[in-house]
């Protein structure tokens, strides 16, 4: 049975649920969970302050901003479903799948570009007539998030950022630490090695950049295998991979965004990630003082290793700013 406010877990399930717009010549995936349905409170009788309080209750949940959650490389916005399924209780949950990811369309002759990836999630945003809300990003997503925050305060900002919160990810270029893979992928060897992956090599990849404690699911694999595969998605792996040089690129005014907003930002790091943990997170706090982080003992995918963690540090930085 189809459910468009749900992001599922089943593979089936999330391409069922899926709505569509059109970006130029391309359709874009994304889920939109609407307005959270109020937990009202239970009324013996029909008094009045009881009507008033759940009234005061309905209201207080509409005046949330929304969550946009971004996701990162290779997977897709599935990789939020337990993010999804705890905040869809209290606020508007907002995903989509970037050209060239998940089941959106990914053409193969094709200039990728982080920085059209934050154009269409604001046109996303214009056409759901969202004007402020909350960004969580992982990976990929943190430099569409990036690029986000430098645009809000420029004269073409058309969406207010609440609150950012990131994830795993190269947020600072010169302390990235891409696989082989990656690199090679990266090279001209790129195309070629594509057609030598399998859902085998993508559980070894895994098995590196998670926590010890804390490895991919054989569901899991299944899954992202399921997105990666959809629609030839394994010819534009190399393509998408240019958002290493935009990285280099755009670093220095990235963050610089960061260093000059006021926009609270906060960062929730797995420490066990070789690409982006630890080291990643030091940097962070060096060039970010002010800012809310934390690290915990898992790898390069926190919503997925410790997902019931991870929604509550969400919830606490999205309501305090922090992450106690």
């Amino acid at each position: 049975m189809r459910d468009e406010t749900m992001l599922s877990e089943s593979f089936d399930a999330y391409l069922n649920n899926a709505r569509w717009f059109q970006y130029g010549s391309h359709k874009i995936a994304y889920w939109d969970s609407g307005a959270p349905v109020a937990h009202h409170f239970s009324a013996p009788d029909s008094s009045p302050s009881n009507a008033d309080l759940s009234l005061i209750h309905s209201q207080s949940i509409d005046k949330q901003p929304p969550i946009l959650f971004l996701h990162g490389f290779p997977s897709a916005s599935w990789d939020w479903h337990h993010q999804w399924a705890h905040f869809i209780k209290s606020h508007r949950c907002i995903a989509f799948d970037m050209l060239g990811f998940g089941i959106s369309d990914k053409p193969t002759k094709y200039k990728y570009s982080v920085l059209e990836q934050a154009k269409i999630a604001i046109y996303l945003c214009q056409k759901l007539k969202i004007s402020r809300l909350h960004i969580v990003a992982h990976d990929y997503g943190v430099s569409v998030a990036q690029q986000l925050l430098s645009l809000q305060n420029s004269e073409s900002a058309s969406v207010d950022i609440e609150s950012l919160c990131f994830l795993n990810g190269g947020l600072f270029a010169e302390l990235h630490r891409p696989l082989l893979t990656q690199k090679l992928l990266h090279s001209v060897l790129g195309p070629l090695l594509v057609k030598c992956m399998n859902k085998g090599s993508l559980r070894r990849s895994f098995g590196k950049i998670f926590g010890p404690e804390t490895p991919p699911s054989q569901a899991d694999i299944d899954t992202i295998w399921r997105l990666l595969e959809f629609k030839n998605g394994m010819a534009v792996l190399p393509k998408l991979l240019d958002y290493l040089d935009e990285r280099v690129l755009h670093r220095d005014r990235w963050v610089a965004s960061m260093q000059s907003t006021s926009t609270p930002l906060g960062f929730i790091n797995g420490v066990f990630d070789p690409i982006s943990g630890e080291h990643m997170l030091a940097q962070f706090n060096a060039l970010l003082p002010d800012a809310a982080s934390i690290g915990i003992n898992v790898g390069h995918y926190p919503q997925l290793e410790a997902p019931r963690r991870v929604s509550d540090l969400i919830a606490n930085f999205i309501n305090s700013k922090g992450f106690a």
